[in-house]
């Protein structure tokens, strides 16, 4: 059942919670100490190990400095700060996030000037999440600290500029050009916790409240969604009216109508997180991509055009790293590019075949194409995850240790985020007041893409 938009949150389930809410904001202090001890791992985990040689053979990741900065940063922060946007929001961005503790400690420093018009372009979070997945691919960004140091840092670097130059000790980079924040706005649309607003409390309040400073400049009189709050604790008890507390990870997702998600959120959704995410995920377990590789190098050499075959671009432009034997030519890079637009051209336009279909089909002013993608982020979210951890298990079996039990809780993730995105585009899909045939026929419009998406990754899962 479909729950209205402004009634988006029940009290808190007991004061637990609502009382850890208030210890953020009284321990203020501590959460900077936290986020500045994070920033120091952070610089030295990427700067050091991008001045030492490559590791030797045999280096075990407990015992060499650039292999264990290696597995910390893909083997566990990435991955679990993205399942913990599913689980408790954006605590990491509020709590521990290196780059927005830089930005905002240089916005406090800096020139404050007023954020300009192009910055707030509601399609930054696609293209820096797009440029930033692809570039890190053509550098191997997963596999050496130099392109980690040139992906990561450049990103600090443009943090702290930007904090300097925009803003009065608030987090624009973060608000509007973090090319993390589009996917952790969406996938903290599901989390069980979050901060909440009970709208009735704020206008009972008497009498002016002091001032909150939030740093992602939310407007917090219209606190509804997840995905913007950083989860800091700041406003936790302001106007009596904000408080942390549960809710069922369904809520947003059924309370959404049209005008809740836009156009850039949607195809964030499905052509970068579904469909870009998947194909920079596996186009090196690819047979495909090795297929085609060799066809178009046996053309080439059969022709003697063997400029696309030379290998001697910089490293940080393609990898380039003669002493691992890893070395990408010009059509190596070519054809990644392909492959991982290619990828998400194909699972963002079937997607959203599917959800407009389904929603042209139901003809409800509930529901329209935006709010049934919404719809799939169960099953984007595992998706990340799994890919995510694909590094994470790598890195582990070339320290010889593997898990039986691996391949049948892929299977089980899988099926879960396929089952629970199912689940909601049925309750929006039946929910809505056309005939039942259209009804049915809207669902089964709609489950074409979870199938495709959940049958695509079991090739480099358990085909490949």
């Amino acid at each position: 059942m479909t729950e209205s938009a402004s009634a988006v949150l029940a009290p808190p389930h007991g004061p637990l919670l609502a009382r850890l809410g208030e210890a953020m904001r009284r321990h203020r202090r501590a959460i900077v100490a936290l986020q500045w001890i994070v920033v120091l791992f952070y610089l030295v985990l990427l700067t050091v190990p991008a001045f030492m040689p490559l590791p030797p053979s045999g280096a075990r990741i407990l015992f060499n400095l650039t292999l264990f900065a290696q597995f910390a940063f893909w083997g566990i922060w990435w991955p679990f700060v993205m399942l913990s946007m599913m689980l408790v929001g954006r605590v990491w961005c509020g709590v521990l996030c290196p780059e927005g503790a830089l930005t905002e400690w240089a916005s406090r420093r800096g020139l404050g000037r007023a954020i300009p018009r192009w910055m707030r372009w509601s399609g930054w979070p696609f293209v820096a999440f797009a440029c930033t997945t692809v570039y890190g691919q053509l550098v191997s960004v997963y596999e050496y600290p130099k392109a980690a140091l040139l992906v990561l840092g450049g990103s600090t670097v443009a943090a702290i500029g930007v904090g300097f130059v925009y803003g009065r000790g608030k987090r624009v980079w973060c608000r509007y050009l973090c090319p993390a924040n589009g996917v952790f706005a969406l996938l903290a649309r599901i989390a069980p916790v979050r901060f909440a607003l009970d709208e009735q409390a704020w206008k009972r309040h008497a009498g002016r409240a002091p001032s909150v400073d939030c740093a992602p400049l939310l407007d917090l009189r219209h606190l509804r969604s997840a995905g913007s709050c950083h989860a800091c604790g700041r406003c936790s008890g302001h106007r009596g009216a904000i408080y942390l507390a549960v809710r069922s990870p369904n809520r947003e997702i059924l309370a959404a109508r049209p005008g809740d998600v836009s156009n850039a959120e949607s195809v964030l959704l499905l052509f970068g997180v579904l469909g870009l995410a998947f194909g920079a995920f596996q186009w090196t377990a690819s047979p495909w991509f090795v297929a085609v590789k060799l066809r178009i190098v046996e053309w080439l050499v059969d022709r003697n055009w063997l400029a696309l075959l030379d290998d001697s671009a910089p490293w940080w432009l393609l990898t380039h790293y003669p002493e691992a034997n890893d070395v990408f030519t010009w059509l190596d890079g070519l054809l990644i590019v392909f492959y991982i637009l290619a990828s998400a051209l194909a699972v963002g336009a079937i997607a959203w075949l599917g959800v407009a279909a389904a929603a042209r089909l139901v003809r409800d002013a509930r529901t329209d194409w935006k709010v049934l993608a919404l719809c799939l982020l169960p099953l984007a979210g595992t998706s990340v995850f799994v890919g995510l951890s694909m590094l994470t298990l790598g890195q582990l079996r070339g320290e010889g240790i593997t898990f039986a039990w691996l391949p049948a809780a892929r299977a089980v993730l899988l099926a879960a985020g396929t089952a629970w995105a199912l689940s909601l585009g049925a309750r929006r899909v039946l929910a809505a007041s056309a005939p039942l045939a259209r009804r049915l026929a809207a669902l089964a419009c709609f489950a074409v893409p979870p199938a495709f998406v959940a049958g695509l990754w079991c090739l480099p899962l358990y085909v490949w």
